[in-house]
């Protein structure tokens, strides 16, 4: 194993792990060094698709970035772990890209002994293959209830032998104390590790931070190295796992896109697009009052669902597949992906067991049977014409990925409207012209179709992950950088 090992602990759950990883990642690789990301284990509803051998498999949408940031292509064996929660206390097991079953059924400490030779694998093939793996934490380290059963923060730190850094939330409050506590709860071994502390979401004057930074080393032995200040803009997605449901806009907005945000929604990074586009107003909606303000040219879009007849049975006690329907009945425009897509139908059917069996909200003629096994690929495709208010959609290209056990079919009859396929298998509209569904992921990443339906542009990846490292520069000092891999 040649590579040397980065790792960015954090003191909570969405502290800024994912976001400086990824920096780092494009950091390291601008220096001309062969990079990979690592995440051992990821607990999210954001997945992408990725290779898996000569298959293709699910990995957390936050490795997938990073990959790219790396200028790596996206593995399964940068994230071998995934857990897609379909509950507050079950999740589906993701064991290197594919679903397995037998995890799934399994208490969280027996899952640990299972899974940590396949983790420990992944991470040593990366290793052989780069120079430098980039590794991100989940949550805490210093949760001393789940040490025992570890594999993805102090376990791999030590295989790894990585130098780690500790980043905190000031903005939350509470930082100083946030970094000692976990910093004392580590064993004595493990805090050797930490080679500086990251203040990250700082609003204000630095200066305002003295004498805590000092106090802070002298009773830990640990420098703060870097005072990340606040930054929104930067264009990658939200962490995994950490729903932000500020409404955004830019500008006096002339179109509001309200999408629902029911309690398993997955795969909300691809809106991420939508989050600075000129004249829109995005919100995340709950409340059926929301979607009754609407307009005609507003549009509700039903993202994915981890678990679509729980979220379809959620959306009708909050009232909100009403509020839907009505915006429909008046013209107004609804998207539904995947999940969204399914629940745009007329009924659900599960032999299985997968899902659970529903009617829907019958937007569109279509039914849905969950199959047992999951479909998991990138996706070109095109669309064929479409009229009304997707119409600027019509034969524009599609690329993006599909992850979801249903499949979906027209059936005559079974819904008050009709349903017309736009992209065989894939895409359906209604006669009017104002609903449409697609179980492809990824319409506002394509720059085509962002242009032809909202007359906006993507941010460019690259630029972005370059405007990581240049941040980080500027906040860090480069030999710290390069001492962590020295």
């Amino acid at each position: 194993m040649t590579a040397r090992c980065v790792m960015v602990l954090g003191t909570t759950s969405g502290a800024g792990k994912s976001w400086l990883a990824t920096a780092l990642c494009r950091w390291y690789a601008n220096q001309g060094l062969k990079v990979a990301p690592f995440k051992a284990q990821n607990m999210s509803n954001n997945a992408r698709v990725a290779a898996a051998g000569e298959d293709q498999g699910e990995i957390g949408s936050a490795q997938y970035f990073q990959a790219l940031a790396a200028r790596a292509a996206p593995d399964v064996r940068m994230n071998p772990l995934l857990l897609k929660p379909e509950a507050d206390t079950h999740s589906q097991v993701v064991l290197l890209g594919k679903v397995d079953e037998a995890l799934t059924r399994l208490s969280w400490r027996e899952r640990s002994a299972r899974v940590w030779p396949p983790i420990a694998a992944a991470l040593d093939a990366l290793r052989a293959q780069n120079d430098v793996v980039v590794i991100e934490g989940a949550g805490s380290p210093a949760e001393i209830n789940l040490m025992d059963s570890d594999i993805v923060n102090l376990r791999v730190a030590r295989h790894a032998q990585a130098r780690c850094l500790l980043v905190t939330d000031i903005d939350r409050g509470g930082a100083f104390a946030h970094l000692y506590g976990t910093w004392a709860l580590l064993p004595p071994e493990d805090r050797e590790r930490i080679r500086g502390f990251v203040l990250n979401k700082f609003r204000g004057d630095p200066a305002l931070l003295a004498p805590a930074p000092q106090q802070l080393e002298d009773m830990t032995g640990i420098p703060t190295v870097a005072v990340l200040p606040m930054w929104r803009e930067h264009g990658l997605p939200e962490e995994d796992g950490v729903f932000d449901d500020r409404a955004m806009g830019i500008g006096q907005a002339a179109k509001t896109i309200a999408i629902v945000a029911y309690p398993r929604l997955s795969n909300l990074d691809e809106f991420q697009s939508l989050k600075s586009l000129p004249g829109v107003r995005l919100v995340w909606s709950r409340d059926p009052k929301e979607l009754e303000g609407l307009n005609a040219d507003d549009w509700i879009v039903l993202p994915g669902s981890k678990h679509t007849s729980g979220d379809l049975a959620w959306l009708r006690a909050q009232g909100l597949d009403e509020a839907v329907l009505r915006h429909a009945d008046r013209g107004g425009a609804v998207l539904g992906v995947c999940g969204g897509l399914q629940m745009l139908g007329a009924e659900m059917t599960d032999p299985h067991g997968i899902d659970g069996e529903a009617q829907g909200l019958g937007l569109l003629s279509l039914s849905t049977v969950f199959a047992a096994d999951k479909v998991v690929s990138r996706c070109e495709t095109r669309f064929g014409e479409l009229t009304g208010r997707w119409a600027g959609l019509s034969g524009l290209p599609l690329r993006g990925y599909e992850i979801h056990h249903g499949r979906t079919r027209f059936v005559a009859g079974v819904a008050q409207a009709d349903a017309r396929e736009v992209i065989p298998g894939l895409a359906w509209q209604n006669a009017a012209g104002n609903v449409l569904g697609l179980y492809v992921h990824g319409l506002f990443e394509e720059p085509a179709a962002l242009q032809a339906l909202l007359s906006g542009t993507t941010h460019d990846a690259d630029a972005v992950f370059d405007g990581l490292a240049q941040f980080l520069e500027r906040h860090v000092d480069s030999d710290l950088l390069y001492a962590l891999i020295s």
